[in-house]
Protein backbone atom coordinates (compact mmCIF):
# COMPACT_ATOMS: atom_id res chain seq x y z
CA UNK A 1 0.00 0.00 0.00
CA UNK A 2 1.30 3.68 -1.18
CA UNK A 3 3.66 1.90 -3.15
CA UNK A 4 5.70 0.15 -0.66
CA UNK A 5 6.05 -3.13 -1.42
CA UNK A 6 7.14 -4.05 2.27
CA UNK A 7 4.14 -2.72 3.95
CA UNK A 8 1.47 -5.99 3.27
CA UNK A 9 3.25 -7.83 0.94
CA UNK A 10 1.26 -11.17 -0.27
CA UNK A 11 -1.54 -10.06 1.73
CA UNK A 12 -2.13 -6.80 -0.99
CA UNK A 13 -1.29 -8.97 -3.58
CA UNK A 14 -3.51 -11.66 -3.16
CA UNK A 15 -6.87 -10.08 -1.77
CA UNK A 16 -9.52 -9.07 -2.84
CA UNK A 17 -10.70 -5.50 -3.66
CA UNK A 18 -11.49 -3.68 -0.79
CA UNK A 19 -15.02 -1.32 -1.02
CA UNK A 20 -15.03 1.97 -3.37
CA UNK A 21 -13.90 4.98 -0.43
CA UNK A 22 -12.65 8.37 -1.22
CA UNK A 23 -11.61 11.34 1.17
CA UNK A 24 -14.04 13.19 3.42
CA UNK A 25 -14.54 16.77 2.33
CA UNK A 26 -17.00 19.11 3.63
CA UNK A 27 -19.33 18.57 6.32
CA UNK A 28 -20.74 14.98 7.72
CA UNK A 29 -23.03 13.88 10.72
CA UNK A 30 -23.08 10.40 12.42
CA UNK A 31 -24.13 9.19 15.57
CA UNK A 32 -20.69 7.86 15.92
CA UNK A 33 -17.31 8.59 14.53
CA UNK A 34 -15.14 5.68 14.34
CA UNK A 35 -11.11 6.60 13.66
CA UNK A 36 -9.29 3.80 12.27
CA UNK A 37 -10.45 0.73 9.59
CA UNK A 38 -8.78 -2.15 11.34
CA UNK A 39 -10.64 -5.16 12.67
CA UNK A 40 -12.03 -3.48 15.83
CA UNK A 41 -13.25 0.15 13.83
CA UNK A 42 -15.04 -2.26 10.95
CA UNK A 43 -16.08 -4.43 13.18
CA UNK A 44 -17.86 -1.58 15.04
CA UNK A 45 -19.27 0.26 12.14
CA UNK A 46 -20.83 -3.12 11.11
CA UNK A 47 -22.36 -3.61 14.21
CA UNK A 48 -23.93 -0.07 14.92
CA UNK A 49 -25.55 -0.28 11.00
CA UNK A 50 -27.00 -3.25 11.54
CA UNK A 51 -28.86 -1.49 14.42
CA UNK A 52 -29.68 1.63 12.52
CA UNK A 53 -26.75 3.54 13.95
CA UNK A 54 -25.44 5.64 12.27
CA UNK A 55 -21.59 4.98 12.28
CA UNK A 56 -18.68 7.05 9.49
CA UNK A 57 -15.41 5.38 9.73
CA UNK A 58 -12.21 7.64 8.92
CA UNK A 59 -9.07 5.93 8.25
CA UNK A 60 -5.70 7.81 7.59
CA UNK A 61 -4.64 5.28 4.71
CA UNK A 62 -5.88 2.67 3.41
CA UNK A 63 -8.96 0.00 4.44
CA UNK A 64 -6.58 -2.71 6.91
CA UNK A 65 -3.58 -0.52 6.28
CA UNK A 66 -2.06 -0.98 9.75
CA UNK A 67 -2.19 -4.24 12.17
CA UNK A 68 -5.08 -5.71 10.18
CA UNK A 69 -3.46 -6.21 6.74
CA UNK A 70 -0.13 -7.01 7.99
CA UNK A 71 -0.03 -10.12 10.82
CA UNK A 72 0.09 -13.26 10.11
CA UNK A 73 -3.09 -14.46 9.81
CA UNK A 74 -3.25 -16.77 12.82
CA UNK A 75 -7.46 -16.58 14.66
CA UNK A 76 -6.64 -17.40 18.11
CA UNK A 77 -8.26 -17.91 21.37
CA UNK A 78 -6.92 -16.04 24.46
CA UNK A 79 -3.95 -13.72 24.74
CA UNK A 80 -0.06 -14.57 25.49
CA UNK A 81 -0.82 -14.66 29.32
CA UNK A 82 -1.86 -18.11 30.35
CA UNK A 83 -5.50 -18.22 32.10
CA UNK A 84 -4.36 -18.25 35.56
CA UNK A 85 -2.31 -15.27 35.61
CA UNK A 86 -4.48 -13.27 33.55
CA UNK A 87 -7.28 -13.95 36.92
CA UNK A 88 -4.39 -13.04 39.00
CA UNK A 89 -4.17 -9.51 37.00
CA UNK A 90 -7.90 -8.48 36.28
CA UNK A 91 -9.42 -10.51 39.49
CA UNK A 92 -11.86 -13.12 39.66
CA UNK A 93 -14.78 -11.57 37.81
CA UNK A 94 -13.58 -9.86 34.97
CA UNK A 95 -10.25 -12.59 34.52
CA UNK A 96 -12.69 -15.08 33.94
CA UNK A 97 -15.48 -13.24 31.34
CA UNK A 98 -12.49 -11.89 29.46
CA UNK A 99 -11.24 -15.80 29.06
CA UNK A 100 -14.88 -17.21 27.95
CA UNK A 101 -15.08 -14.28 26.44
CA UNK A 102 -11.94 -14.59 24.05
CA UNK A 103 -12.08 -18.14 23.88
CA UNK A 104 -15.33 -17.62 22.00
CA UNK A 105 -13.80 -14.83 20.06
CA UNK A 106 -12.19 -17.36 16.80
CA UNK A 107 -15.40 -19.11 16.92
CA UNK A 108 -17.53 -15.41 16.26
CA UNK A 109 -15.16 -14.92 13.34
CA UNK A 110 -16.00 -18.53 11.69
CA UNK A 111 -19.44 -17.11 12.08
CA UNK A 112 -19.03 -13.85 10.43
CA UNK A 113 -17.33 -14.88 7.08
CA UNK A 114 -19.79 -17.21 6.78
CA UNK A 115 -22.85 -14.79 7.40
CA UNK A 116 -21.35 -12.27 5.06
CA UNK A 117 -19.94 -14.69 2.92
CA UNK A 118 -16.27 -13.41 3.21
CA UNK A 119 -13.58 -14.80 0.43
CA UNK A 120 -10.71 -14.76 3.29
CA UNK A 121 -9.00 -17.89 2.96
CA UNK A 122 -10.49 -18.79 6.19
CA UNK A 123 -9.27 -22.23 7.89
CA UNK A 124 -10.55 -23.45 11.20
CA UNK A 125 -8.92 -26.22 11.80
CA UNK A 126 -6.83 -24.86 14.98
CA UNK A 127 -3.34 -23.63 15.67
CA UNK A 128 0.00 -25.58 16.59
CA UNK A 129 1.65 -23.90 19.75
CA UNK A 130 5.08 -25.41 18.94
CA UNK A 131 7.65 -26.49 22.11
CA UNK A 132 11.11 -25.62 21.86
CA UNK A 133 13.15 -28.12 24.17
CA UNK A 134 12.27 -29.44 27.18
CA UNK A 135 11.56 -25.59 28.50
CA UNK A 136 9.14 -24.82 25.78
CA UNK A 137 7.61 -28.33 26.38
CA UNK A 138 7.06 -27.47 30.07
CA UNK A 139 5.37 -24.15 29.32
CA UNK A 140 2.98 -26.16 26.60
CA UNK A 141 2.03 -28.57 29.64
CA UNK A 142 1.17 -25.61 32.03
CA UNK A 143 -0.91 -24.11 28.88
CA UNK A 144 -2.81 -27.54 28.35
CA UNK A 145 -3.48 -27.85 32.48
CA UNK A 146 -4.92 -24.03 32.45
CA UNK A 147 -6.70 -24.80 29.72
CA UNK A 148 -8.28 -27.98 30.03
CA UNK A 149 -9.41 -26.98 33.51
CA UNK A 150 -11.63 -23.99 31.36
CA UNK A 151 -12.91 -27.35 29.38
CA UNK A 152 -11.35 -25.79 26.43
CA UNK A 153 -10.66 -28.35 23.69
CA UNK A 154 -6.42 -27.92 23.72
CA UNK A 155 -4.73 -31.28 23.13
CA UNK A 156 -1.47 -31.70 24.45
CA UNK A 157 1.04 -33.37 21.68
CA UNK A 158 4.27 -35.24 22.58
CA UNK A 159 7.29 -35.12 20.30
CA UNK A 160 6.22 -38.01 18.10
CA UNK A 161 2.65 -36.65 17.65
CA UNK A 162 3.89 -33.42 17.23
CA UNK A 163 6.44 -34.43 14.70
CA UNK A 164 3.34 -35.98 13.04
CA UNK A 165 1.44 -32.45 12.79
CA UNK A 166 4.06 -30.43 12.19
CA UNK A 167 6.20 -32.79 9.57
CA UNK A 168 9.23 -31.93 11.15
CA UNK A 169 11.01 -33.52 14.27
CA UNK A 170 12.27 -30.05 15.04
CA UNK A 171 10.07 -29.34 18.24
CA UNK A 172 9.81 -31.35 21.83
CA UNK A 173 5.92 -30.91 21.53
CA UNK A 174 2.79 -29.00 20.38
CA UNK A 175 -0.32 -27.58 22.08
CA UNK A 176 -3.10 -28.00 19.32
CA UNK A 177 -6.48 -25.33 19.93
CA UNK A 178 -8.95 -26.39 17.87
CA UNK A 179 -10.80 -23.63 18.03
CA UNK A 180 -8.53 -21.09 16.39
CA UNK A 181 -7.15 -21.53 12.75
CA UNK A 182 -5.45 -19.17 9.63
CA UNK A 183 -7.02 -16.45 7.18
CA UNK A 184 -5.97 -14.45 4.75
CA UNK A 185 -6.10 -11.18 7.06
CA UNK A 186 -6.00 -8.02 4.93
CA UNK A 187 -8.79 -10.04 2.95
CA UNK A 188 -11.31 -10.66 5.73
CA UNK A 189 -10.73 -6.85 6.76
CA UNK A 190 -12.13 -5.41 3.40
CA UNK A 191 -14.73 -8.07 4.03
CA UNK A 192 -15.63 -6.56 6.94
CA UNK A 193 -15.12 -3.26 4.97
CA UNK A 194 -17.75 -4.54 2.42
CA UNK A 195 -20.19 -5.78 4.55
CA UNK A 196 -20.39 -2.67 7.01
CA UNK A 197 -20.68 -0.28 3.95
CA UNK A 198 -23.92 -2.86 2.70
CA UNK A 199 -25.22 -2.48 6.42
CA UNK A 200 -25.22 1.22 5.90
CA UNK A 201 -21.80 2.64 7.56
CA UNK A 202 -19.63 5.23 5.63
CA UNK A 203 -16.26 4.92 5.19
CA UNK A 204 -13.64 7.15 4.13
CA UNK A 205 -10.25 6.46 3.30
CA UNK A 206 -7.07 8.68 2.92
CA UNK A 207 -8.40 10.80 5.84
CA UNK A 208 -5.75 10.75 8.87
CA UNK A 209 -7.72 12.64 12.01
CA UNK A 210 -5.78 16.10 13.01
CA UNK A 211 -8.03 16.86 15.67
CA UNK A 212 -11.00 16.31 18.22
CA UNK A 213 -12.78 19.01 19.41
CA UNK A 214 -15.91 19.64 21.56
CA UNK A 215 -18.97 20.34 19.55
CA UNK A 216 -22.17 21.05 22.28
CA UNK A 217 -23.15 17.81 23.28
CA UNK A 218 -20.50 15.63 21.14
CA UNK A 219 -17.60 15.98 18.78
CA UNK A 220 -16.38 17.59 15.70
CA UNK A 221 -13.59 15.32 14.34
CA UNK A 222 -11.29 17.32 12.01
CA UNK A 223 -9.42 15.73 8.91
CA UNK A 224 -7.41 17.70 6.08
CA UNK A 225 -10.49 18.30 4.40
CA UNK A 226 -13.24 17.57 6.12
CA UNK A 227 -15.21 17.31 9.23
CA UNK A 228 -17.65 15.34 10.95
CA UNK A 229 -19.96 15.85 13.99
CA UNK A 230 -21.05 13.20 16.33
CA UNK A 231 -22.37 12.58 19.32
CA UNK A 232 -19.69 9.89 20.16
CA UNK A 233 -16.15 8.83 19.14
CA UNK A 234 -14.43 5.38 18.60
CA UNK A 235 -10.84 5.63 18.73
CA UNK A 236 -10.02 2.05 16.97
CA UNK A 237 -5.85 2.74 15.95
CA UNK A 238 -4.34 0.53 18.73
CA UNK A 239 -0.45 0.30 17.70
CA UNK A 240 -1.12 2.38 14.74
CA UNK A 241 -2.45 5.75 16.74
CA UNK A 242 0.00 8.94 15.31
CA UNK A 243 -1.92 11.76 15.46
CA UNK A 244 -4.50 12.08 18.12
CA UNK A 245 -5.10 10.28 21.65
CA UNK A 246 -1.82 9.51 21.51
CA UNK A 247 -2.02 8.02 25.41
CA UNK A 248 -3.21 4.89 23.53
CA UNK A 249 0.44 4.77 21.82
CA UNK A 250 2.07 5.99 24.74
CA UNK A 251 1.12 3.28 27.04
CA UNK A 252 2.58 0.49 23.66
CA UNK A 253 5.85 -1.04 23.21
CA UNK A 254 6.53 -1.12 19.66
CA UNK A 255 7.17 -4.65 18.41
CA UNK A 256 8.13 -5.14 15.23
CA UNK A 257 7.29 -8.35 13.32
CA UNK A 258 7.90 -9.43 9.78
CA UNK A 259 6.46 -12.12 7.29
CA UNK A 260 7.90 -13.80 4.48
CA UNK A 261 6.11 -15.94 1.47
CA UNK A 262 7.85 -18.48 -0.62
CA UNK A 263 6.69 -19.32 -3.85
CA UNK A 264 3.86 -22.09 -4.20
CA UNK A 265 5.67 -25.00 -2.95
CA UNK A 266 5.59 -28.50 -5.26
CA UNK A 267 2.74 -30.90 -4.14
CA UNK A 268 5.06 -33.26 -2.68
CA UNK A 269 6.86 -31.38 -0.53
CA UNK A 270 3.08 -29.69 0.44
CA UNK A 271 2.16 -32.65 1.49
CA UNK A 272 5.04 -33.54 4.12
CA UNK A 273 5.16 -30.08 5.77
CA UNK A 274 1.69 -29.30 7.97
CA UNK A 275 -0.99 -31.88 7.09
CA UNK A 276 -3.04 -30.92 8.77
CA UNK A 277 -2.91 -26.82 7.94
CA UNK A 278 -2.56 -25.16 10.99
CA UNK A 279 -0.87 -22.33 11.64
CA UNK A 280 2.25 -22.69 13.64
CA UNK A 281 4.23 -20.05 16.37
CA UNK A 282 6.91 -20.95 19.02
CA UNK A 283 7.80 -20.91 22.61
CA UNK A 284 10.94 -18.94 21.94
CA UNK A 285 11.28 -15.26 23.08
CA UNK A 286 12.10 -14.01 20.03
CA UNK A 287 9.18 -16.10 18.37
CA UNK A 288 8.94 -17.72 14.95
CA UNK A 289 5.52 -18.21 13.07
CA UNK A 290 4.50 -20.16 9.87
CA UNK A 291 1.59 -21.37 7.77
CA UNK A 292 0.16 -22.30 4.83
CA UNK A 293 -1.78 -19.71 2.44
CA UNK A 294 -4.51 -21.08 -0.35
CA UNK A 295 -2.06 -21.35 -3.17
CA UNK A 296 0.20 -23.50 -0.82
CA UNK A 297 3.21 -20.43 -0.26
CA UNK A 298 4.74 -21.03 2.89
CA UNK A 299 4.49 -17.77 5.12
CA UNK A 300 7.24 -17.21 7.65
CA UNK A 301 7.90 -14.94 10.20
CA UNK A 302 9.50 -13.44 13.11
CA UNK A 303 9.99 -10.56 15.35
CA UNK A 304 11.86 -7.84 13.51
CA UNK A 305 11.84 -4.64 11.12
CA UNK A 306 12.79 -5.20 7.26
CA UNK A 307 14.35 -1.59 7.24
CA UNK A 308 17.74 -0.90 6.85
CA UNK A 309 20.63 -3.97 7.89
CA UNK A 310 17.40 -5.90 9.03
CA UNK A 311 16.65 -6.87 5.65
CA UNK A 312 19.66 -9.00 4.86
CA UNK A 313 19.77 -10.71 8.61
CA UNK A 314 16.16 -11.37 8.51
CA UNK A 315 16.19 -12.89 5.07
CA UNK A 316 18.96 -14.74 5.48
CA UNK A 317 17.80 -16.64 9.00
CA UNK A 318 14.94 -17.07 7.70
CA UNK A 319 16.00 -19.24 5.16
CA UNK A 320 18.39 -21.24 7.15
CA UNK A 321 15.35 -21.17 10.02
CA UNK A 322 13.07 -22.88 7.12
CA UNK A 323 15.82 -25.05 6.03
CA UNK A 324 16.72 -26.72 9.68
CA UNK A 325 12.51 -26.89 10.14
CA UNK A 326 12.09 -28.67 6.86
CA UNK A 327 14.95 -29.92 5.14
CA UNK A 328 12.67 -31.14 2.31
CA UNK A 329 11.73 -27.95 0.99
CA UNK A 330 15.28 -27.84 -1.06
CA UNK A 331 15.59 -24.80 -2.78
CA UNK A 332 13.46 -21.69 -2.67
CA UNK A 333 13.05 -18.51 -2.97
CA UNK A 334 10.88 -15.36 -0.84
CA UNK A 335 8.19 -13.91 -3.55
CA UNK A 336 7.42 -11.42 -1.29
CA UNK A 337 8.39 -9.70 2.16
CA UNK A 338 6.72 -7.36 5.01
CA UNK A 339 6.34 -6.27 8.08
CA UNK A 340 4.74 -4.49 10.34
CA UNK A 341 4.00 -3.45 14.24
CA UNK A 342 2.19 -4.88 17.57
CA UNK A 343 1.73 -2.85 20.23
CA UNK A 344 2.64 -4.56 23.50
CA UNK A 345 0.84 -3.52 26.85
CA UNK A 346 2.93 -3.19 30.49
CA UNK A 347 0.94 -7.05 31.25
CA UNK A 348 0.25 -8.18 27.87
CA UNK A 349 -3.47 -7.31 28.36
CA UNK A 350 -5.92 -5.43 26.00
CA UNK A 351 -7.59 -1.70 27.48
CA UNK A 352 -11.10 -0.31 27.69
CA UNK A 353 -10.87 2.96 27.92
CA UNK A 354 -12.94 6.40 28.50
CA UNK A 355 -10.23 8.76 26.73
CA UNK A 356 -13.07 11.22 27.28
CA UNK A 357 -16.96 11.65 27.93
CA UNK A 358 -17.83 10.09 24.78
CA UNK A 359 -14.39 8.74 23.55
CA UNK A 360 -13.92 5.46 23.99
CA UNK A 361 -11.48 2.49 22.84
CA UNK A 362 -10.72 -0.97 23.18
CA UNK A 363 -6.84 -1.01 21.93
CA UNK A 364 -3.63 -3.40 23.12
CA UNK A 365 -4.04 -7.14 21.33
CA UNK A 366 -0.40 -7.58 22.47
CA UNK A 367 -0.18 -9.06 18.52
CA UNK A 368 -3.72 -10.61 18.90
CA UNK A 369 -6.09 -8.58 17.28
CA UNK A 370 -8.25 -10.70 14.49
CA UNK A 371 -10.60 -12.19 17.25
CA UNK A 372 -10.15 -9.53 19.60
CA UNK A 373 -10.52 -6.79 17.37
CA UNK A 374 -13.97 -8.63 15.82
CA UNK A 375 -15.35 -9.32 19.14
CA UNK A 376 -14.50 -5.96 21.01
CA UNK A 377 -16.01 -4.11 18.03
CA UNK A 378 -19.52 -5.88 18.40
CA UNK A 379 -19.65 -5.06 22.52
CA UNK A 380 -18.28 -1.34 21.30
CA UNK A 381 -21.32 -1.22 19.55
CA UNK A 382 -23.97 -3.09 21.92
CA UNK A 383 -22.63 -0.84 24.63
CA UNK A 384 -22.98 2.74 22.44
CA UNK A 385 -26.17 1.24 21.67
CA UNK A 386 -26.93 0.81 25.14
CA UNK A 387 -27.58 -2.89 25.05
CA UNK A 388 -25.07 -3.34 27.74
CA UNK A 389 -23.33 -2.10 30.56
CA UNK A 390 -19.62 -0.45 30.80
CA UNK A 391 -19.66 -2.61 34.07
CA UNK A 392 -20.69 -5.95 32.18
CA UNK A 393 -17.60 -5.65 29.45
CA UNK A 394 -15.05 -8.27 29.59
CA UNK A 395 -12.45 -5.70 30.75
CA UNK A 396 -12.54 -3.31 33.37
CA UNK A 397 -13.13 0.64 32.15
CA UNK A 398 -9.56 2.19 32.84
CA UNK A 399 -7.43 5.17 32.11
CA UNK A 400 -4.13 4.89 30.01
CA UNK A 401 -1.07 4.47 31.60
CA UNK A 402 1.93 5.53 29.69
CA UNK A 403 5.28 3.11 29.84
CA UNK A 404 8.71 4.12 30.60
CA UNK A 405 11.21 4.43 28.42
CA UNK A 406 8.99 2.83 25.68
CA UNK A 407 10.85 4.59 22.71
CA UNK A 408 14.19 2.75 23.52
CA UNK A 409 12.83 -0.90 24.31
CA UNK A 410 11.28 -0.33 21.35
CA UNK A 411 14.42 0.11 19.32
CA UNK A 412 16.23 -2.44 21.71
CA UNK A 413 13.83 -5.12 20.54
CA UNK A 414 14.45 -4.21 17.05
CA UNK A 415 18.25 -4.27 17.52
CA UNK A 416 17.82 -7.37 19.74
CA UNK A 417 16.33 -9.36 17.44
CA UNK A 418 18.67 -8.51 14.32
CA UNK A 419 21.52 -9.62 16.54
CA UNK A 420 19.93 -13.05 17.40
CA UNK A 421 18.69 -13.29 13.57
CA UNK A 422 22.44 -12.86 12.78
CA UNK A 423 23.62 -15.68 15.01
CA UNK A 424 20.85 -18.11 15.70
CA UNK A 425 21.31 -21.30 13.46
CA UNK A 426 17.88 -22.03 14.82
CA UNK A 427 16.19 -24.48 17.56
Amino acid sequence: MLNNPRSHGLWEASAPQAPATKPLQGEARAEVAIIGAGYTGLSTALHLAERGISALVVEAAEIGFGGAGRNVGLVNAGMWVMPEDLIKTLGEDYGNRLLDFLGAGPGYVWEMVQKHQIACEANPVGTLHAGVGPEGYSELQERARQWQARGAPVELLDREAAAQAFGSKAYSGALLDRRAGTIQPLAYARGLAHAAVKAGAVIHTSSPVTGIERDGQGWRVQTPQGTVRAGRVVVATDAYTKLVMQDIARQQVTLPYFNMATQSLPADVVQSILPGRQGVWDTKEVLSSFRFDAANRLVFGSVGALRNTGVAIHRAWAKRALRKIYPQIGDFRFEHEWFGAIGMTSDNLPRFHRLDEGIFAFCGYNGRGIAPGTVFGREMARFLAGETRAEALPLPLSVPNPTAWRGLRSAFYEAGAQLVHLTEARL
